[in-house]
């Protein structure tokens, strides 16, 4: 199910206390028939640790939202009769696939697979109890060492959806009803700009044993990468894409001379064309701005609502696209509503991920084998850079 706008939240800032490790114990047997029993005071319990773990089902923040200051319990303190005290429960944080861990010095972990733990803050070791520091000299110690305490940090979550497809373009482009065409997905949609407030997704099937996400990204104005209209805030949702959609809608402006089917004059034409690649190129300086690898992925650019262009004009259209590329896009034209040209982009789309797959580009298609494994059964995995692999 689609998140609502006021439950979709993909930024967070969390602080996590780790539990403090439980105290030794001074102690010493005292039993009939034993004199002497010595000392048996038992070691202190570990704290509790904070993980951070990636499940599959959530497509949201909101949960650690509402609680951004995590506890982890205390380790109990030993007891006599060489008794160690109980450690503190471990507390797990379930995050979306796909969250950046960081904090202010930079990025700590990146949970793109499902399973995946990182360890937030690792609980105090407990206390040493009076019997290891008995020696020769010094039998009956009256001695033992307190817990160590806890780690604490603060952090700061960040949802990055991960989709093979990424849907770009200026608002009320026809994104939304693209992806009610190619999946299932049911975003809202109505006829003004802006209708999409958060990132959607939906899944394209293939074929029978392939699958395609595909992430709708609320529609770009000028100046969002300066946090203009709704800013760039939801671009970091197509960092991990391989592949770019960039949806373009006529300027009905443009053809408000020709009536019924009728062909435009060639000075219409040129200016409806003028008007599309600006604004290809007022999208495109945008990605610029927010990320240079983001303007570098693949792209496919897409002339919607095709069935609102007089006839004569598409072919104008995405020869000056191309042209303007320098014949390096690959451009096509379709309509949503009539569902002209989806069976071509369903093919281009298909033809472009085949192509990043075998080159292995973009972090859509890292084999899970090639990235760097760490595992997370010690609190030096918190340290580790950018990942941490799921536990057995």
């Amino acid at each position: 199910m689609t998140p609502s706008h006021s439950s979709f939240v993909d930024y967070v800032k969390l602080a996590c206390e780790a539990g403090d490790g439980g105290d030794g114990c001074i102690s010493f047997r005292r039993e009939k028939h034993v004199p002497r029993g010595g000392p048996d005071g038992g070691d202190g319990g570990k704290g509790g640790d904070v993980w951070l773990e990636a499940d599959a089902d959530l497509g949201t923040l909101i949960d650690v939202r509402f609680h951004p200051l995590i506890r982890a319990k205390r380790g109990d303190n030993g007891r006599g009769k060489n008794q160690t005290g109980r450690n503190g429960e471990d507390i797990v944080i379930r995050v979306p696939v796909g969250t950046v861990i960081s904090n202010e010095e930079g990025a700590l972990a990146d949970l793109k697979r499902p399973g995946q733990r990182y360890l937030a803050a690792a609980g105090g070791k407990g206390g040493a109890g009076n019997q290891h520091f008995a020696t020769s000299t010094n039998q009956a110690p009256r001695r033992s060492s307190p817990g160590e305490p806890g780690k604490d940090c603060r952090l700061i979550l960040e949802l990055k959806l991960i989709a093979d497809v990424g849907l770009v373009g200026l608002p009320n482009a026809g994104k939304s009803t693209l992806l009610t065409r190619l999946t299932a997905a049911t975003p809202r949609i109505a006829p003004y700009p802006f209708t999409t407030l958060h990132p959607n997704l939906g899944i394209m099937e293939m074929g029978d044993f392939e699958r395609v996400t595909i992430a709708d990204i609320p529609g770009l104005i000028e100046g969002a990468s300066k946090g203009v209209g709704l800013g760039d805030r939801f671009l970091r949702h197509i960092e991990r894409t391989g592949l770019l959609v960039h949806m373009i809608a006529p300027d009905p402006a443009a053809f408000e001379g020709s009536e019924g089917g009728e062909t435009p004059d060639a000075e219409a034409i040129e200016i409806g064309a003028s008007l599309a690649v600006d604004a290809w190129q007022l999208v495109r300086m945008e990605l610029e701005s927010y990320s240079t690898r983001l303007a570098e992925k693949a792209e496919i650019v897409v002339i919607s609502k095709s069935d609102l262009i007089p006839d004569g004009c598409i072919d104008q259209f995405l020869a000056a696209l191309t042209a303007q590329s320098g014949g390096k896009l690959r451009s096509l034209a379709l309509s949503s509503e009539s569902g002209e040209g989806l069976g071509e982009l369903r093919a281009a789309i298909n033809a472009e991920l085949a192509g990043l797959r075998v080159s292995d580009a973009g972090d859509a298609f890292t084999p899970p084998a090639a990235e760097s494994e760490t595992t997370d059964s010690s609190a030096d995995d918190a340290s580790a850079p950018l990942e941490s692999s799921p536990q057995d």
